[in-house]
């Protein structure tokens, strides 16, 4: 019987540490994820030195945990993986060093991933990939549509000139007075409310597949400021509701008008943003409609955001490929897809 295939895998690029141990790039033996939301919601955003403290405290307490949970020890791990990137670069430091380490001390190879990549991945915990497949890929820094022509393979066809969704998120809660992180609680408040502000779509008439939200968000502060100077009360959960209702629309239409120009098999919807149920729901709609051959892929709630389970999924491809890092591995912070 061949010995089966066990990746540690580390996350560590923004506010969770996490460490987990994916047998045969599919199943999860375990997935340890410690958060720090709760350090970084007085500052209302992620803190960077804040973060990577924290890591540096939980690492090897995660470590011990995914390993005693898996029921595994070093000897039996194929490899180790880490993310080196995009993100920040203390936190990315930090499991970057220690996945290098475990590496050198048990002569262990030791695979680089993508953060973005360990996104897509995480959809391969609900069922096989099917090539060519396109992702919408929509978290706190990133909004991008890409393009697998085949695994470990990946083209940008669209991106944000401005700020993510998630960032966008973010912005307007601190407006409305939502706690960090906001996409949660603004999503429950627009299931309660109505789109009566009609905030813009930017770009969705436009010939491309790129996005913009900067444009959303000053028109939504504008709003919101406007009313408090005339001392006039506007409906939050009508506020949260037209946001909402922008920001799935514009990523709808693109992703629309994508499996227009790229015939696939799949769509994977991946990143934090992910777990947002109006965006689930629209997706789900719109391509009951006008897609119904496209197989439409969403990861659990609880994988959407950053974790070692996706690290782990994604680093399966990269073992297979022989894509492989040596001791000089170092994070980078702005990492793009790099072209297999």
């Amino acid at each position: 019987m061949d010995k089966r295939e066990l990746i540690l895998a580390f996350e560590s690029s923004c506010d969770e540490t996490s460490v987990a141990v994916i047998e045969n790039g599919d199943r999860i033996l375990s997935n340890i994820i410690a958060t720090q939301i709760n350090s970084h919601q007085r500052f209302g955003g992620v803190v960077p030195e804040v973060a990577s403290r924290h890591h540096v405290e939980q690492i090897t307490l995660v470590i011990d945990a995914a390993l005693k949970e898996a029921d595994v020890t070093y000897d039996d791990l194929t490899a180790v993986a880490v993310t080196y990137g995009p993100g920040l670069v203390g936190a990315l430091l930090i499991g970057v060093s220690a996945a290098k380490a475990i590496a050198y001390a048990h002569h262990l190879p030791l695979i680089p991933v993508n953060h973005m990549a360990g996104h897509i991945y995480a959809a391969r915990f609900v069922k096989p990939l099917e090539f060519p497949l396109l992702a919408l890929l929509v978290s706190g820094g990133h909004t991008e549509l890409v393009y697998m022509a085949a695994a470990g393979e990946y083209e940008i066809i669209g991106e944000t000139r401005d700020d993510a969704a998630g960032e966008a998120y973010d912005k307007i809660g601190r407006v409305l007075g939502v706690p960090y992180p906001a996409g949660k609680e603004i999503d429950r408040l627009a299931h309660l409310g109505q789109d009566t502000f009609d905030f813009p779509r930017a770009m969705v008439k436009e010939d491309n597949l790129d996005f913009s939200f900067s444009g959303l968000k000053s028109a939504f502060i504008n709003t919101v400021h406007h009313a408090d100077q005339i001392g006039e009360t506007l409906n939050r959960e009508d506020l949260a509701a037209s946001f909402q209702a922008a920001v799935v629309d514009t990523l709808v239409q693109k992703t629309v008008k994508a499996l227009e120009q790229y015939p696939v098999k799949q769509l994977v919807l991946a990143g934090g943003v992910a777990a947002n149920q109006g965006l689930r729901e629209a997706l789900t709609n719109q391509l009951a409609i006008s897609s119904p051959d496209i197989d439409l892929v969403m990861p659990p709630i609880r994988l959407t955001g950053d974790n070692g389970a996706m690290v782990g999924a994604a680093a399966h491809v990269e073992l297979m490929k022989h894509h492989l890092a040596d001791q000089t591995l170092n994070a980078e912070p702005g990492l793009a897809f790099v072209h297999a």
